[in-house]
């Protein structure tokens, strides 16, 4: 059997040498990576860091701006995609609240008969309900029937309706309509819309409240607040009060469009303005996407609410027995 001879020590001495320098060269090694790797990683940061900085001065300009009251117009939250049936869902809903909040909604104009509500609603075109019911009893004092407005003297037809604005051109459309009714109709207010829409002065809207409200055949009347508020609902995005009107009438029961009509109104001269919504006063906002378009503060947005939710008259000087606000007080002496 062979046996291996023993290495001479001066050889096992420049083995361990050669080992230790290997060693101490991969450590050597290892350090100079990391070295590299830390001076990459600060330079990346700093690139971070100025970036940072770049994206605080740009933010930093638009917030000098509103800190100057150049403050941005506020924007409705963000809501997720609604499809068409959650839609309608919700939009029956909201009929189902503004009927418990306002159980007492009706037409804003006096009127005894059809005749009256037909000028009324007439009269009402770019003025208020008030200013027409404060107008409204001298007219019918003077002239009561289809027969008696018609013959009455123009000039002095403008000067009783004058306070409502546009008197000469309002004035015109009485005494066309007037003559209408009692040449065509036996001085009756017809009670369907396609006789209605022929009269001088009046369009869809005007025959709507006439249908519904003295007649009781339902429809939607689409005035500036309806448009308004059904945009603001999610209902429709039209602007033209025929479509907004078509659009809307897909979604409700035609039982509940008279009604629908007068709520709707009700709400948006009461609480969902034109101009600055009283958002944080609002019953139905869960369900409103225009919710955070007017003030949301409560305190604030209480002190925008009009007519009997803010403690004042409503418009008309003889409302239902059920409204529970003040009436309206007659025009005063000139």
């Amino acid at each position: 059997m062979n046996e291996t001879p023993e290495k001479p020590a001066a050889a096992k001495k420049a083995t361990a040498k050669k080992t230790a320098a290997t060693k101490n060269a991969t450590k050597k090694t290892a350090a100079t990576k990391a070295a590299a790797k830390k001076a990459a990683t600060t330079k990346t940061t700093g690139k971070k860091t100025t970036a940072g900085t770049s994206a605080k001065k740009a933010t930093a300009k638009p917030a000098a701006k509103a800190a100057a009251g150049k403050t941005p117009a506020k924007k409705a939250p963000a809501r997720k995609p609604e499809s068409r049936a959650a839609m309608v869902r919700r939009a029956r809903r909201i009929n189902r609240e503004l009927a418990e909040l306002y159980p007492y909604a009706h037409p804003e104009l006096d009127f005894t008969n059809s005749f009256e509500l037909l000028v009324a609603t007439v009269l009402s075109a770019q003025t208020t309900d008030l200013r027409v019911n404060q107008t409204t009893p001298r007219l019918f004092a003077v002239c009561p029937t289809p027969e008696d407005m018609a013959a009455m003297d123009p000039e002095r037809l403008e000067e009783l309706i004058r306070p409502t604005g546009f008197f000469r051109a309002k004035a015109k459309s009485l005494l066309g309509l007037s003559a209408a009714l009692r040449d065509r109709f036996g001085g009756e207010v017809p009670g369907r819309l396609e006789d209605l829409v022929t009269l001088p002065g009046v369009g869809r809207k005007t025959a709507n409240v006439v249908l519904g409200n003295a007649f009781g055949v339902p429809g939607i009347t689409v005035d500036t607040h309806f448009g308004r508020l059904a945009r603001r609902f999610g209902w429709t995005t039209a602007e033209d009060a025929e479509k907004v009107e078509a659009e809307v009438a897909e979604i409700f029961p035609k039982s509940e469009w008279t009604m629908l009509s007068h709520r709707v109104v009700f709400h948006g001269r009461r609480v969902c303005h034109s101009r600055k919504p009283a958002c944080g006063a609002c019953a139905i906002a869960p369900l409103c996407p225009a919710y955070g378009e007017g003030e949301t503060d409560p305190e604030k947005a209480k002190k925008l609410l009009k007519y009997e939710l803010g403690g004042k008259p409503g418009q008309r000087l003889k409302p239902p027995a059920d409204y529970p606000g003040q009436p309206a007080p007659p025009m005063a002496a000139s």
